[in-house]
């Protein structure tokens, strides 16, 4: 397997995730605007709005923690590029000067049945 490649079955693991945390999201009220945002500058997973501020969600999925806790692999290179890539959808949408924060939610399902999220508001800074 060749190196930023994605193993048959983590997409499928990656979008169960999506879906796991848009839903948390909307229990707590988050207005979701957009999924899977994409420019040349990388991905954003989901981009909400809670109250005034807008909030960029990196979600992390794994099945067990055989590779350590999901959030982990946020690394600051990853954290570079969701910065590039929300940067660039505030330019698009022209929010310069809008409230922003980075969040990650991590979600672990050993227990499909009830997954364990940890959501890490203000995850990180903007880095670029």
């Amino acid at each position: 397997m060749k190196n930023g490649e994605v193993q048959p079955g983590n997409k499928a693991l990656g979008v169960q995730g999506e879906a796991i945390a848009l839903k948390y999201l909307q229990k707590l009220r988050y207005t979701i605007l957009e999924q899977n945002y994409r420019c040349r500058c990388g991905e954003l997973d989901i981009i909400a709005r809670e109250g005034k501020t807008v909030v960029f969600v990196e979600v992390k999925t794994r099945k067990n923690l055989s590779y350590g806790p999901p959030q982990l692999s946020v690394t600051p290179f990853k954290q570079r590029q969701i910065s590039k890539a929300a940067l660039t959808y505030m330019a698009q949408k022209r929010l310069e000067g809008t409230n922003a924060r980075f969040d990650v939610i991590a979600i672990l399902l050993e227990n499909i049945e009830a997954p364990h999220i940890d959501h890490i508001t203000n995850a990180f800074d903007l880095a670029y």
